[in-house]
């Protein structure tokens, strides 16, 4: 499982955006999204890929979206690292 988690501040809410690549029941590779409010309902979304590059290549492209939106990377803000 690889995993990337960004955050973001400046809104009343910290927001949160999680992908992660894992594989599932029938061996292929899945791209879970989730985004939300910090402490709130996360949305999500799965997709499922033939293969692992694919995958990762998907990944990527959402990773870089997000921070492109003002997403940081695996760092929680401060007032969140309690």
């Amino acid at each position: 499982m690889l995993q990337a988690l960004l955050y973001r501040t400046g809104k009343a809410r910290p927001l949160f955006y999680r992908v992660e690549i894992s594989r599932n029941l029938f061996e292929e590779a899945s791209v879970t999204r989730e985004w939300g409010a910090v402490g709130g309902t996360p949305r999500t979304i799965t997709s499922c890929h033939t293969d692992l590059r694919a995958a990762s290549q998907v990944a990527d492209t959402y990773r870089q979206r997000a921070l492109q939106r003002g997403y940081i990377r695996d760092t929680a803000p401060l007032h969140l690292a309690k």
